[in-house]
């Protein structure tokens, strides 16, 4: 999500602030794509661009909610490199570095062609207008909830129904301490400045972790008995567990491995056509441990941890529940879109 980073001696910004706990900068732009237009940008097939770097677990919501609900061909992808500076996220893996549609190297210039004086992090994932070549929103936690919600004329035959409102209000509840305690948590624990800040950020992680290890010995997924938008947002910080958040981010009270209901879980999700195609472990180090240069100045990726465990069986079937509700699974990755083969023990 962040703009700022580090793979470039010129260009260097710090993630810790010394004697500081870490604040999450949350101002983003707001404006939505709606099925009425009402902030001027109508859902359209073809319309806009997603722009979602695999190696950030927001921007991999994204890619997960649209490839269950099918809107490949309605809402085009452009993928950034893992790595980046503090100027922005940049296209270095499309030829020539410019991405094939919007046509410029630096996703920063999207935002500057909204807005001259853009005073806000150069984030994924974001919505561009290919006309204007403008991002039209940056509001991660807002889109997938729109994709689900707003572009339902564009979803596959048989997608499922990520929000169900039978238990909403259940999920609203869920989500917000997922967000608050797990996915922005690993952050608070990796970026603290002081070891007041990191103590006490570790024990609010794991509080939750041990309220989720609970939650999910005895049900398969976190709300009701069908996927949905809650274990997208839950999953992306899982998979980023052990190879980054545990280590790199200090939050090594124990490996997901040897939590038995969070690693059977997050490996039933990584095993579900959606979840587990779309996780580029490579990539994800490589994001980690190259740009943030103040917690590992060293830049050195490492070579670990072993990834065959995550297509060993999980047994969460035994626990009862429909993956897809009503629905059925996505069909096969599209070409151009698969994770490079190696980097993930799918590929």
């Amino acid at each position: 999500m962040s703009s700022d980073g580090s793979n470039d001696g010129e260009h260097r910004t710090s993630y810790t602030t010394a004697g500081a706990g870490y604040t999450r900068d949350a101002r983003y732009i707001t404006t939505r794509i709606t099925r009425d237009g009402e902030d001027g940008y109508p859902v359209e097939p073809g319309r806009y661009r997603l722009v979602a770097a695999r190696a950030c677990p927001w921007a991999n919501r994204t890619l997960i909610v649209r490839r269950l609900l099918g809107l490949e061909d309605a809402l085009s992808v452009g993928l950034p490199g893992p790595t980046h500076d503090d100027r922005s996220w940049t296209f270095d893996l499309d030829p020539d570095g410019v991405d094939p549609v919007l046509g410029i190297h630096f996703l920063r210039d999207a935002y500057l062609r909204r807005d001259p004086g853009y005073p806000l992090g150069i984030t994924v994932p974001a919505i561009v207008e290919v006309s204007s070549g403008a991002v039209v929103t940056n509001d991660f936690a807002q889109i997938t909830l729109d994709f689900s919600t707003e572009w339902t004329d564009y979803h596959r035959e048989g997608a499922p129904d990520l929000l169900p409102a039978a238990h909403r209000d259940e999920m609203d509840q869920v989500m917000r301490r997922i967000y608050t305690e797990v996915n922005n948590g690993v952050y608070r624990c990796g970026f603290a400045g002081s070891q007041e800040s990191y103590d006490e950020a570790y024990d609010r992680l794991w509080t939750a972790l041990d309220w989720l290890e609970e939650r999910l010995t005895s049900r398969r997924y976190l709300v009701g008995d069908t996927i949905t938008e809650a274990d997208v947002r839950l999953f992306t910080t899982l998979a980023r567990f052990d190879p980054v958040y545990h280590g790199h981010f200090k939050c090594n009270r124990q490996k997901l491995t040897e939590l038995p209901a969070l690693w059977a879980y997050a490996r039933d999700l990584f095993q579900t056509p959606g979840f587990g195609d779309t996780i580029d472990f490579e990539q994800i180090k490589q994001h980690y441990y190259v740009v943030h240069h103040d917690v590992n100045p060293t830049g050195i990726v490492p070579k670990g941890p072993d990834l065959a465990g995550w297509l060993t069986p999980h047994h969460r079937e035994q626990l009862g529940g429909r993956p897809f509700g009503d629905g059925t699974p996505p069909g096969p990755m599209r070409d151009g879109e698969r994770v490079t083969a190696g980097h993930s023990p799918l590929a």
